[in-house]
């Protein structure tokens, strides 16, 4: 199982100093930044796009850029990302009329490729592609907002896409976004999860260092 990775959400920092926050969160312990991308249309929200995520890169942010599509269309936008500096471009199933071509056109773009699962869609999806996935990206609230609660009923499909995972033999980081906090991330970690996106438990805190050592502290504790 892959090392874990802290990726705080963007999507609660201060976005009148972004570049900043940016700098603050990687400096105090994050391993990615986790980008929302909101269009409205697939989720009723409106957030960022690939020009915020070049001028992070313009800024000097090189930690990885975990760009998370909540749009519809998904091609035509890709490409954009890419170009713009993302590391890893994952969307949803349903969101795309053909889940292989974008996964591919994701891969052709020189990004690592992913798909993400609202907490009701089942994993039908990730058995049929799993040879040009790179990240499962398992939502653990429902997309469109930030912070949400914690749906318990997720840490059951964490587990069993670990196993899906594990049976692969394959380099797939697993993801969970929604809710996670500093009391939850262990149990979340011992069902299988690698990667883990925190919003508002990170930015919502005074000292980023301390809130990402105490989750790396509870991680340290899980049993894998």
């Amino acid at each position: 199982m892959p090392e874990y990775v802290i990726a705080p959400s963007i999507l609660s920092a201060n976005f009148a100093r972004l570049g900043e926050e940016v700098d603050a969160v990687i400096g105090a312990g994050a391993d990615f930044v986790h980008f929302d991308v909101m269009d409205n249309h697939y989720v009723p929200n409106l957030t960022i796009g690939p020009l915020v995520c070049e001028a992070l890169r313009r800024h000097g942010v090189t930690a990885p850029i975990d760009v998370h599509l909540m749009v519809r269309p998904v091609d035509r936008i890709v490409p954009d990302f890419a170009a713009a500096g993302a590391s890893y471009i994952t969307f949803h199933p349903e969101a795309s009329d053909h889940v292989d071509r974008t996964l591919q056109l994701i891969r052709e773009q020189g990004c690592k490729s992913g798909l993400v699962f609202n907490p009701a869609t089942p994993l039908t999806w990730l058995r049929h592609v799993i040879d040009k996935v790179d990240m499962v990206l398992l939502m653990s609230v429902n997309p469109g907002f930030g912070g949400q609660g914690f749906i318990d009923y997720v840490l059951d499909k964490v587990a069993e896409a670990r196993e899906i995972i594990d049976a692969s033999g394959r380099d797939i980081r697993l993801e969970i976004d929604g809710g996670v906090k500093i009391d939850n991330i262990r149990r979340i970690a011992e069902a299988g999860a690698d990667t883990f996106v925190a919003g508002s438990a990170i930015f919502g805190t005074a000292d980023y260092a301390a809130t990402i050592g105490r989750m790396r502290a509870e991680l340290a504790a899980a049993s894998r």
